[in-house]
């Protein structure tokens, strides 16, 4: 009976490998005012990429309502780059939002990692 449990421990573990490298969290943003209502988001990611099947694949710039003003799409892992920054220009945000949230996403998990709210420069 013990030889059986612990298998299935051991077949349980090895299955998850692929989603120890845990969910993507948002390390550090900076925001760009370029005038006309229209942002430049830096964006910096941390996620233990660990190949196609596992990266963090795209951050999102959420309003305080909730919906998604913009997407930046990462079309590949960056497995020997960690944490990465990437840029997203001509974001529109409406004058009378003050500050936005972003998050990260990856391949695996989805949403979950730490997230970060950002006061909007004017």
């Amino acid at each position: 009976m013990k030889t059986a449990a612990g298998l299935a421990l051991v077949w349980m573990l090895l299955c998850s490998v692929p989603a120890m490298a845990g969910k993507a969290d948002v390390v550090g943003v900076k925001v760009l005012y370029q005038g006309q209502n229209l942002f430049v988001f830096s964006v910096t990611v941390a996620h233990h990429d660990t190949g196609w099947k596992h990266f963090a694949d795209k951050w999102d710039v959420i309003a305080p309502d909730g919906s998604v003003l913009a997407t930046r799409i990462l079309h590949h892992p960056h497995e020997d780059e960690q944490p990465f920054t990437r840029r997203l220009q001509n974001v529109k945000i409406a004058p009378g939002v003050k500050h936005v949230t972003i998050r990260a996403h990856d391949s695996v998990h989805g949403y979950g990692g730490k997230e970060m709210d950002v006061k909007l420069p004017r």
